[in-house]
């Protein structure tokens, strides 16, 4: 764990993520990624140079089975308030409108949710669970499907809805974020969607493990053209 908050102190201060009384929520979606995130903003509370409140959310989608109990239990054990949002959101992409491809579908409607819950809650931070390797797979995904160098950013404010998304894990290497969730035994409550483990994400996380047994540090180089690519506007430092 003390890995993963050195990465977290780190994003936070090159990119000024929390600021002194924000009221941040963790959207929780009971995936490895998530949990640890929660677990780990809890424990940045204690020596974060800025104090702010921590709050978690979870949207259930109306898919099944998707049992909380666990997720619930830990948030009493760190001292964090936990929401419980319920939608339909996996009905309406899955049984009413069949999407042949539903995950860019599903993502915008859970984001909308969580603003929503964000908006309700008074929390003007939305902390999300992406990682390093989240980010080049998208930036690989905007290259070979869109033909752009594109990929998220570590902040964004959203200012029509007055939230600010903030991914704190940023520079963690997902093997660093397993090794941390199996050893802190971490309730991960798996994933009730039809489409997980066929996902446009999951063919370029093996494409990418496929370049990394030929060039060892490929995440790394990548990681570092992100940093350095200001022509695009990537992960620019506000």
């Amino acid at each position: 764990m003390k890995r993963i908050l050195g990465h977290i102190r780190r994003a936070d201060q090159d990119f000024h993520m929390i600021g002194d009384g924000d009221r941040v929520a963790v959207g929780v979606s009971g995936g490895k990624d998530s949990l640890l995130l929660l677990c780990a903003m809890s424990l940045y509370r204690r020596f974060s140079p800025h104090p702010f409140s921590l709050t978690a959310v979870t949207l259930t989608l109306g898919l099944e089975p998707f049992d909380l109990s666990e997720v619930s239990a830990l948030c009493e054990r760190l001292s964090v308030p936990y929401h419980i949002i319920p939608t339909r959101i996996g009905q309406i992409v899955f049984e009413e409108r069949k999407e042949a491809n539903p995950c860019a579908l599903c993502a915008r409607m859970r984001r909308g949710a969580l603003l929503a819950a964000c908006r309700d809650l008074g929390c003007g931070k939305l902390a999300l669970g992406h990682h390093r390797d989240d980010a080049l797979e998208t930036l690989v995904m905007s290259l070979l499907h869109e033909g752009r160098i594109h990929t998220f950013s570590p902040v964004t404010h959203l200012g029509d809805v007055g939230v600010t998304q903030i991914r704190p894990m940023i520079y963690a290497p997902e093997k660093e974020i397993l090794h941390a969730v199996k050893k802190l035994a971490l309730p991960v409550v798996p994933s009730p969607c039809p489409a997980n483990g066929g996902t446009e994400r999951e063919e370029m996380k093996r494409l990418l493990d496929r370049l990394c047994a030929l060039y060892p540090d490929a995440r790394e180089r990548m990681l570092s053209a992100l940093q350095n690519t200001d022509q695009y506007g990537l992960w620019d430092k506000v």
